[in-house]
């Protein structure tokens, strides 16, 4: 296979990310070995942590830990570690950078991240031990794997906990270090991290193994990434609350995007926008039962019109600002954005009336962008009247073409049980949304799944 592409020409690559459950013991690595021998096409490996040890990492990130409860999180990572080696007879090249990476952990660990930048390289150790362990892994069945340092190729601006990347200049470095490793070997890499351009270890925020898997086929031209994860791929909804949860086969895109914003936690939003705009189909699978398929997410427009998933997303805050100045007024809108956007504050969902806007705000615990802010309000104050509610869930339905057919209709009456406190839809053909108290969401998802879903056929 020649690595001298054209820039525009597919390679055969395949990029493959393996969760943390996935990658959690010696058991889970030796599935995920299986997979990569019997796909040789798949050229580079994005591993995340061992399950459980971002647990410990970042709870090593807070400063008020005591002496005791911080070696008892640097003790439950080094434990996850040595359980894995005790299966593993590490080749001196790995072995050398394994004991080297595990002792500059526990150096920093001990000392405490002091900074955002100290937090960030903390919070990479996790990827970056579970990488060498899995590089033997896969040596122990006869591949010829190499480990390398995807900080040397993912490159991201300084966002620390939240690195933006930035794709020309991965590209660019990929080229350089990565692509000549491709022929020959079977890559094993980093899911997660980055570096910036003082090379600076970043993050993309919790859960960016994914995120980093699609930037990387980005950057070598893949024809796709596979995610291996602990389920069969991406389901009508959370099985874990209905039952009759079913895999959908094929998703568009756009279907999938919708599907990760607003709740389902398969699949990292992000991962979607590279694979979108290189066009890589990605495939979603279980690590634990990959003969049972999964879910291929591709540009193709669904075959399948309607509601084809029903999604939640607990947490959210609706911000409503009301003025009678708004009423024939211009510019009203321009000043409320203006200043979420000084406090950073990302806008899910809007609805408007003559004299009030509705907002919706993610208040997630784990959430990226900050909770609403008494300072943001105060500045809303000076001209609007505000009200803020909390304790509500965002529900979705995910479709294709969705419009107020029988099927949507026959949502009306699913959702005339329950208090609705904000409807969107219009503005995408691809969801209808609305806000619910909390303590109903569950419900509010199994009544619509069972009235609306179940009787489908996933496609």
């Amino acid at each position: 296979m020649n690595t001298q592409l054209a820039a525009n020409t597919k390679s055969d690559y395949v990029v493959a990310k393996f969760g943390g459950t996935s990658v959690a013991n010696f058991d889970a690595m030796s599935r995920c070995a299986e997979i990569i021998c019997a796909d040789n096409q798949v050229r580079i490996v994005a591993v995340s942590a061992s399950a459980g040890v971002t647990n410990h990492l970042v709870a090593l990130c807070k400063a008020d830990l005591s002496a005791a409860e911080r070696d008892e999180h640097i003790t439950g990572v080094v434990a996850i570690q040595e359980a894995i080696l005790a299966e593993l007879s590490l080749d001196a090249d790995l072995a050398h950078g394994f004991n080297e990476t595990l002792k500059a952990f526990q150096k920093l660990a001990s000392d405490g991240a002091k900074s955002v930048v100290d937090q960030d390289e903390l919070l990479s150790f996790g990827e970056r031990l579970s990488s060498y362990l899995f590089t033997q892994v896969l040596r122990g069945q006869g591949l010829d794997a190499v480990r390398f340092d995807v900080r040397k190729a993912l490159k991201t601006d300084s966002q620390f906990a939240k690195a933006t990347p930035n794709v020309a200049a991965t590209a660019a470095a990929a080229k350089e270090h990565l692509v000549p490793l491709l022929d020959d070997h079977v890559v094993v890499t980093q899911g997660f991290i980055g570096s910036n351009e003082h090379n600076q270890t970043t993050t993309l925020g919790r859960g960016g193994s994914d995120y980093s898997a699609a930037l990387l086929a980005e950057a070598i031209n893949a024809k796709s990434v596979h995610i291996w994860t602990d389920v069969v791929g991406i389901f009508s909804t959370d099985p874990r609350l209905c039952a009759k949860a079913s895999p959908i086969a094929r998703l568009s895109f756009d279907e999938a995007a919708e599907m990760a914003t607003f709740g389902a936690k398969v699949l990292h939003p992000a991962t979607i926008l590279p694979a979108s705009r290189s066009h890589i189909s990605v495939f979603v699978g279980s690590s634990r039962e990959p003969q049972l398929g999964g879910t291929w997410i591709e540009k193709e427009k669904s075959q399948q019109p309607g509601i084809r998933a029903v999604t939640q997303r607990k947490n959210q805050i609706l911000l409503t600002v009301k003025s009678p100045e708004m009423l024939l007024a211009s510019g009203f809108l321009a000043r409320v954005f203006t200043i979420l956007s000084e406090f950073n504050i990302s806008v899910d969902l809007v609805t408007t009336s003559e004299i009030s806007v509705a907002i919706t705000l993610d208040n997630a615990p784990n959430a990226s962008r900050p909770e609403l802010d008494q300072a943001c309000l105060d500045k809303l104050s000076e001209f609007c009247h505000v009200s803020v509610e909390n304790n509500l869930t965002l529900v979705a339905l995910i479709g294709s073409e969705i419009q107020l057919r029988q099927q949507e209709m026959n949502l009306m009456q699913v959702l005339s049980d329950f208090n609705i406190r904000l409807i969107c839809h219009g503005a995408s053909k691809h969801n209808l949304c609305f806000l619910v108290e909390q303590s109903e969401s569950d419900e509010v998802v199994q009544a619509i799944h069972s009235r609306l879903l179940e009787s489908q056929v996933a496609a």
